[in-house]
């Protein structure tokens, strides 16, 4: 028995049986009656044109300079704390000298190894056991450890007061004579568009001491402690002005 289909614009028969999901051609909107103008909403011509995908930005590459560029060096400034600690550290070395030139050993003098706090009280004490550091102390993260013996610890006092883990024999004068390279605890940061490099050195000396870099390059020398050298090459993963 045919059916009629009221679908707007088909008005066809159709049988029941044959009937499918693509065999009727019709309007699924309604008529549109507007000054003495007849249309259908859902077939009506669009004037306007899609917009285009958009297309990715294409970013040019960094041209990097040659590593072979000339160095410059960089001014450095010294603070107020730090001026008035190599003045106290000059007037001190001056009578460290004196008590160097004699051989004699005094008593009260500390061990130079790091970690012990012992001093030199008779000929015994050249026979007792120093309980040391060797390592270098490493602040990451608001911990602080050495590098000897890696016990963490988040509070300083509680980090300058531990024992040490390598035993030998006291140091009561420094063996090596001259400047000696050293390493040091150094770290990074960046806030934006600025890097800050960071390196713990003690009572550095500025007037020997000298930092240089050009575009890709930072070189670090700094000499402290009166004997002790620490060099660092950075290699700076972007161009950088000098000036």
């Amino acid at each position: 028995m045919a059916l009629l289909c009221y679908n707007w614009g088909c008005g066809q028969c159709f049988d029941p049986e044959t009937n499918s999901d693509d065999t009727c051609t019709y309007h699924p909107g309604v008529p549109v009656f507007h000054d003495a103008l007849k249309g259908w909403p859902c077939c009506r011509h669009n004037s306007e044109k899609p917009p285009e995908p958009v297309k990715p930005e294409l970013v040019e590459a960094i041209k990097m300079p040659s590593p072979d560029e000339p160095m410059t060096n960089l001014e450095l400034k010294i603070s107020a704390f730090l001026k008035q600690a190599l003045d106290k550290l000059s007037s001190g070395n001056d009578e460290d000298k004196k008590e160097e030139d004699n051989d004699e050993i005094k008593v009260g003098t500390s061990c130079k190894n790091g970690g012990c706090s012992k001093t030199y009280r008779c000929l015994e004490s050249l026979e007792e056991v120093c309980v040391y550091q060797s390592g270098v102390p490493i602040f990451h993260e608001g911990m602080k450890y050495l590098s000897c013996c890696r016990r963490k610890s988040s509070d300083f006092n509680t980090f300058l007061a531990q024992e040490g883990c390598t035993t030998g024999k006291h140091m009561w004068t420094k063996k090596d004579a001259g400047k000696k390279v050293v390493p040091c605890t150094h770290n990074w940061h960046q806030t934006g568009g600025e890097v800050t490099i960071s390196v713990y050195a003690k009572d550095s000396l500025p007037e020997v001491s000298r930092v240089e870099a050009h575009s890709t390059l930072l070189n670090v020398h700094i000499v402290f402690e009166g004997e002790k050298e620490f060099d660092q090459n950075v290699k700076i993963w972007g161009v950088t002005d000098v000036k």
